[in-house]
């Protein structure tokens, strides 16, 4: 229907229907009026008055005629890209915290001496193999401890001079000290059946034997003990 038609059938100009950007201008009115009732201008950290009495946007860097302008400028679409841009830059800048270390709270445990030892020298007909078995008493043991052991090399004690030709098989449990044996550093096997362990619960005797296909320097050891 034209205009002309329109005036014919009795209607007024101006009472047709409210235009897309009325309807716009009246919603940043109402957009205005709610953030003056509810927000705080002095906590915003982006509010600033100048000295021509003009209020800036210091984030989008905008000049504003009054404050309800300005309010309504906040919650546009370009205010609050910029907010988003900002908390993303500032949480990529943001250095990690390093993870908090935790105490481990060290076991400081009362030596009682050096544990009872036996040594016996072997040998297998069969194979040829020589071997030692060491058998640690320890009938003071911890309760629900049980002993350890490790083959260390001559470079990483702090007892005697280094030496190439000699390694220490030692043994641990709480509250001995470490006790350790001084053998050939020949390649000790650690097959299951020709390194074996065993630990008597009953008799508190850990049990140990070692074996090597070879000379029989394998058996020159030596009882001295080291203490950590």
């Amino acid at each position: 229907m034209s205009f002309l038609d329109a005036r014919e059938h009795g209607s007024k100009p101006g009472s047709g229907f409210v235009s897309a950007q009325q309807e716009a201008v009246d919603r940043r009115e109402r957009l205005r009026r709610l953030a003056l009732e509810t927000i705080d201008l002095s906590k915003d950290p982006y509010f600033m008055r100048n000295h021509l009495g003009q209020y800036e946007c210091r984030l989008c860097l905008t000049l504003h005629t009054n404050e309800g302008n300005y309010l309504a400028h906040t919650q546009g679409k370009r205010h609050q890209q910029n907010l988003a841009k900002r908390a993303a830059r500032e949480a990529a800048e943001k250095p990690v915290a390093p993870a908090p270390q935790r105490r481990v709270a060290v076991k400081k445990t009362v030596r009682i001496g050096r544990p009872g030892y036996r040594v016996t020298k072997q040998f297998d007909d069969e194979t040829g193999a020589r071997g030692l078995l060491f058998q640690i008493e320890y009938p003071e043991i911890e309760e629900g401890s049980k002993p350890r052991h490790r083959i260390m090399s001559s470079y990483e004690q702090r007892k005697e001079p280094w030496s190439k030709e000699w390694q220490y098989l030692l043994f641990a449990a709480e509250p001995y000290e470490v006790v350790a044996f001084k053998i050939p550093s020949y390649e000790v096997e650690k097959h299951p059946e020709r390194l074996f362990t065993h630990w008597d619960p009953d008799n508190k005797v850990y049990s140990l034997q070692a074996s090597a296909a070879m000379t029989p320097d394998f058996f020159r050891w030596n009882s001295s003990c080291l203490t950590d």
